[in-house]
């Protein structure tokens, strides 16, 4: 059963990326098409965060080596390949509120 996490207000713009931090899990938010995204924020090959990155497409781009990640599957989407893909979340808007489902083992 996933764990529900309220990570703030759901005023996050079209193209905007926005990181939340909570326990050991650091995640980026992200906002394409009308669709909410939600994956791992820290690149597993160079360490950097991805929100400070940019949308392009249905991608975001890592801000320190341009490797692009599938907002939706977290897969690389671009050549060369670097590194893995980035961990996926579930994430909706309640009550005016952003909501993830992190795994168990985030408690």
């Amino acid at each position: 059963m996933p764990h529900p996490l309220c990570v703030g207000p759901a005023d996050l713009a079209e193209g905007e990326l926005r990181g939340v931090s909570h326990q050991r899990w650091h995640i980026l938010l992200a906002r394409r098409g009308g669709q909410l995204f939600a994956l791992d924020n820290w690149c597993n090959h160079a360490g950097c965060l991805l929100s400070g990155g940019r949308i392009e497409e249905q991608k975001v781009i890592c801000p320190c080596h341009e490797v692009g990640f599938d907002l939706a599957t977290g897969e690389v989407v671009t050549e060369p390949v670097l590194c893995e893909g980035q961990a996926t979340f579930a994430v909706h808007e309640r009550d005016g509120q952003l909501w993830i489902d992190l795994p168990d083992d985030a408690s």
